[in-house]
C-alpha cells in the first residue's frame, strides 16, 4: 500500500498565460510562510481532479471548468512522503480571493524562482520556466 500523502495541486494561469496564482502558507502551518501552488490533500476514495476542484473552491472561491494533468512528483520529506498530482488550470470562473485568510498573488512565471517554496515544488517551477513538464 502506498503511504504517500496524495496532494492535488493547481497551477492556475492568468488569461495571458504569463502569470500563475500563488498562495502563502499561514505562519502556523507546516512550512509556514512559504509560497505554494494552491491545492490540498485528497480525501479517501477521492480522485485528484475532484480533490482539486473541491480544494480550489474552498481555498480560492473558483470553479474549475478546464484542467489537464501536468505532472506527478513523488517527494520524501523527513517527516512524510507526498505525491503531488499537478494540474494545469486554464479555465475557471469566480472571483478569486483567499477564503481562508491566506495571501494570494499573481506572479510572473519567470519570477517564480525569487519566491520561497516547499522543496517538492521546485520541479513545478522548473517545468513552467523550461517547458519540461
Amino acid at each position: 500500500m502506498d503511504r504517500r500523502l496524495q496532494i492535488a495541486v493547481g497551477v492556475i494561469f492568468s488569461p495571458d498565460k504569463k502569470k500563475v496564482l500563488l498562495s502563502r502558507r499561514h505562519e502556523n502551518a507546516d512550512q509556514g510562510g512559504l509560497w505554494e501552488f494552491p491545492g490540498g490533500k485528497c480525501e479517501p476514495d477521492e480522485d485528484t481532479l475532484s480533490a482539486l476542484k473541491r480544494e480550489l473552491f474552498e481555498e480560492l472561491n473558483i470553479e474549475i471548468s478546464g484542467a489537464t494533468e501536468l505532472l506527478k512528483i513523488d517527494y520524501d520529506y523527513p517527516q512524510l512522503s507526498v505525491c503531488l498530482n499537478v494540474w494545469s488550470v486554464s479555465e475557471w470562473k469566480g472571483r478569486v480571493f483567499g477564503r481562508e485568510g491566506q495571501v494570494i498573488e499573481w506572479v510572473d512565471i519567470d519570477k517564480l524562482h525569487l519566491r520561497d517554496f516547499p522543496e517538492a515544488n521546485e520541479r513545478i517551477i522548473t517545468c513552467l520556466n523550461q517547458l519540461e513538464c
